[in-house]
């Protein structure tokens, strides 16, 4: 069902929200139709649909099952939007020294100190995926390694969701993926899409107003879960490396081009620091982070003041 928000230039917000990929997933398409903007919205989530599936580790039929039951045997043949996920996965993993790595132990099925001391460091190694552009073949080097896409499958199916939309015309629209924001064009008002950046625990006292028109962002936060490690509670961030959780920041904020690239960025840049997460953010171009550590206190990248 449409949500409607009308403004005097005969332009309206139409808005749904819905569960999908086990997220709240809100779609807001800007037209003066809701018969298209209803049509639009549909073609948008079942593209989320396709992508949940194609990303999915546990179909029969899944190339990322495929992979993943074949580690250490064989190279898998995969199509080629798999191929460039995983290849800007890997990407990703050396731009920030592993500390963001699609790699896991294949018996990590509930957190154990042990587990994650003598599995989990020993198979987080991106450096054992193996592609083959010519062939299109991914190759997992270990047995008992395993591939997943869930610190970023959110951001790619919002980038899609984004694309079919804009095929079908919308001109301007927000993708909101769980909380992970993507934007493109303006307003009915013709103002730019903003958001509000401030202190999970002080929602209502903003430092300023981030321009994310035509841009995403997405947060990572020690706020939202917890997780019991030997009858002591931990947040939710584990350190790949390490394999211990992170608690130094309380969160980050990643303003990037795409959905893919934050969403895939926040939660590494939560384990570098303050120091080097700054560092490393201030080295890329088109994107800006916002972090906020557990004395409260904000840093934000050199970016930012652009956006502001």
């Amino acid at each position: 069902m449409l949500a409607i928000k009308t403004y005097n230039n005969d332009l309206n917000i139409f808005r749904r929200t819905m569960r999908l990929m086990g997220n709240r997933f809100e779609i807001s398409v800007v037209g003066n139709d809701p018969v298209w903007a209803d049509n639009c919205i549909d073609s948008a989530v079942a593209e989320i649909g396709r992508v949940e599936k194609l990303l999915s580790a546990f179909s029969d039929d899944s190339q990322i099952n495929a992979i993943n039951r074949n580690a250490g045997i064989k190279p898998v043949k995969v199509n080629a939007e798999i191929y460039r996920i995983i290849e800007r996965s890997l990407k990703i993993s050396e731009l920030t020294h592993g500390t963001f790595d699609i790699t896991y132990s294949a018996t990590d099925k509930k957190i154990d100190v042990q587990k994650i001391e003598r599995n989990s460091v020993r198979f987080t190694n991106y450096k054992l995926v193996i592609q083959d552009a010519e062939a299109t073949t991914v190759f997992l080097k270990e047995k008992g390694m395993r591939i997943g896409f869930s610190a970023m499958s959110k951001g790619y199916a919002a980038d899609r969701a984004k694309y079919i939309l804009q095929m079908m015309g919308v001109g301007s629209g927000v993708v909101n993926a769980g909380g992970d924001l993507l934007t493109w064009g303006l307003q009915p008002n013709n103002d730019p899409w903003t958001i509000a950046t401030a202190d999970a625990g002080q929602e209502n006292q903003p430092f300023s107003d981030i321009n994310i028109s035509n841009m995403a962002v997405a947060t990572s936060g020690n706020f939202e879960k917890n997780a019991t490690i030997s009858n002591k509670k931990y947040l939710h961030n584990l350190d790949t490396k390490k394999g211990f959780p992170v608690s130094v920041l309380k969160s980050v904020s990643i303003v990037s081009p795409t959905a893919e690239l934050s969403d895939a960025m926040a939660t590494p840049i939560m384990m570098m620091g303050v120091n080097a997460g700054l560092y490393l953010i201030n080295q890329l171009q088109q994107m800006a982070c916002v972090i906020i550590d557990d004395h409260d206190r904000i840093y934000t990248s050199k970016e930012v003041n652009h956006l502001a």
